[in-house]
């Protein structure tokens, strides 16, 4: 199998089969509190890649060259928790500086990137599933291009719905969870693909 084919198929399993918020069910409370709407849940898909994308890298180096070194595995998650906590604050420094509307937009939910278990999550399958070191940066990546694609589908309905005729009683966050059980089917279907 080339590289190509290799990334690619990395890519289509990452943002679709296996999305983290879809069908493992992580990263749930970014993806309900900030799908509101659009210009907000793009900026936090993009710090979610961002620091999906460097919390892969350092974590797997981290694991690779302190903690196997020094048979020092059970430290795992509280040195990945540490490193993750650490981007996210460098994160929210840089858009506090450079998008001051965007960072008050996202509100407490920037901070809570820290405690999103989607990223922990591929920081650890990462070092489960045995990627190299450019294979965990493509994983972080496309992992993080799946969370921003249904972070992004889930604020475009929301918005449209804003605008719809809803029934009282399904109005805010019960019409959010029937939509996001009718996404998580829809990408279930993904799951029968063989490559």
């Amino acid at each position: 199998m080339s590289f190509i084919t290799q990334v690619f198929t990395l890519a289509v399993f990452a943002v679709f089969v296996n999305n983290f918020v879809l069908s493992k069910f992580l990263g749930l409370c970014p993806y309900i509190g900030v799908s509101k709407k659009i210009d907000s849940a793009l900026g936090m898909g993009m710090a979610v890649i961002f620091v999906m994308t460097m919390a892969s890298t350092f974590t797997w180096l981290i694991q690779e060259y302190l903690l196997l070194p020094y048979h020092l595995e059970y430290l795992q998650t509280i040195a990945f928790i540490l490193t993750i906590a650490s981007l996210v604050q460098f994160v929210e420094m840089v858009i506090q500086k450079t998008a001051p509307a965007l960072y008050k937009s996202l509100g407490v939910f920037l901070p809570l990137i820290t405690t999103n278990c989607a990223v922990l999550g591929v920081s650890i399958l990462n070092i489960q599933e045995g990627y190299n070191f450019l294979g965990a940066i493509l994983n972080g990546l496309f992992s993080g291009t799946g969370f921003t694609l249904v972070l992004l589908l889930m604020a475009g309905l929301r918005e449209r719905l804003e605008k719809s005729e809803v029934p009282e009683a399904m109005k805010g966050m019960p019409i959010a969870f029937v939509i996001a059980g009718c996404m998580a089917l829809a990408f279930l279907g993904f799951s029968g693909l063989n490559f």
